[in-house]
């Protein structure tokens, strides 16, 4: 398995070549950039522009592992509303298109969301609609995916929807195309499940991997922990990643690193990678 850490893992004023070199001192070798609404990678960029993102990660000598990004979050596909659902459209074919001009094989989707808690005032879908619009929508993006050699890969977040590993295979097996896949992340996992028992089902729909760590009694997002410092049972997790032989991307999603790094955040990459160090030996 490979090491790499997430762009949201880094807190402070530091640009994105100041990220990538911090993380490679750090002793990851893969770097997973955002797109975003602006920034290096914007929704709305060009070609050229999304190019200089991989052209600072050659510089530095660092690998880009994924592209994920926050904009489904504003962007329901599942929505009732016909531009909200558009607008989720035009955000998966530019990541698609994002993805291939920086030379990344796998993006990070949120297709749909019955409800989101942390959201004020959120829109609650119907759960049969959000998976029928959430089908439509990567059956729409997918020729473009085929074409451009990008997997598209659902994250399991706390979002309401594909709440067990059984209903995340038969939604990702009704498509039956290489091109559709799982983005599997084991913190999101310990607020209902384990994260072992998603990985021995979902076995090689597994595409990319997020490590962070949960404690289950706090219940809320202020549960997200230090690796190694919560309630997974990270040698199980190891095992089932061994026995479904995944040997790819393994990616640290440290969010928030406030407040626990305030007077020192860049401490947190490099106690994240000796974490998953350990872990990996397990």
């Amino acid at each position: 398995m490979k090491k790499a850490i997430s762009t949201w893992s880094f807190y402070g004023d530091w640009d994105l070549k100041q990220k990538m070199t911090m993380a490679r001192d750090a002793g990851f070798t893969g770097f997973e950039p955002e797109f975003s609404e602006d920034g290096d990678l914007a929704l709305d960029g060009d070609i050229a522009s999304w190019k200089k993102v991989r052209e600072i990660a050659d510089e530095v000598g660092i690998e880009l592992s994924g592209l994920a990004t926050g904009l489904y979050w504003g962007a329901n596909g599942a929505s009732d509303n016909a531009e909200t659902r558009a607008k989720a459209a035009h955000i998966m074919e530019q990541q698609i298109r994002c993805a291939e001009a920086i030379g990344v094989d796998t993006i990070l989707v949120v297709p749909a969301a019955v409800g989101v808690d942390f959201i004020p005032d959120c829109e609650v879908v119907p759960y049969e609609l959000a998976y029928q619009r959430a089908t439509e929508l990567i059956e729409n993006a997918l020729p473009t995916a085929r074409k451009a050699g990008v997997t598209i890969a659902v994250e399991n977040v706390w979002n309401k929807f594909l709440l067990s590993p059984l209903e995340m295979k038969s939604f990702l097996e009704q498509f039956d195309d290489e091109h559709v896949a799982l983005y599997f992340d084991a913190g999101n996992v310990l607020v209902n499940g384990y994260p072992e028992h998603w990985i021995r089902i979902l076995g090689d729909k597994i595409k990319r991997v997020h490590f962070k760590d949960y404690r289950r009694n706090v219940g809320s997002a202020d549960g997200f922990v230090d690796l190694l410092s919560g309630d997974i049972n990270w040698d199980q997790v190891i095992a089932a990643l061994k026995e479904v032989g995944y040997e790819g991307w393994v990616g640290a999603e440290m969010i928030p690193p406030m407040p626990f790094y305030k007077h020192a955040p860049e401490v947190l990459i490099a106690n994240t990678s000796r974490a998953m160090d350990a872990i990996f030996k397990l």
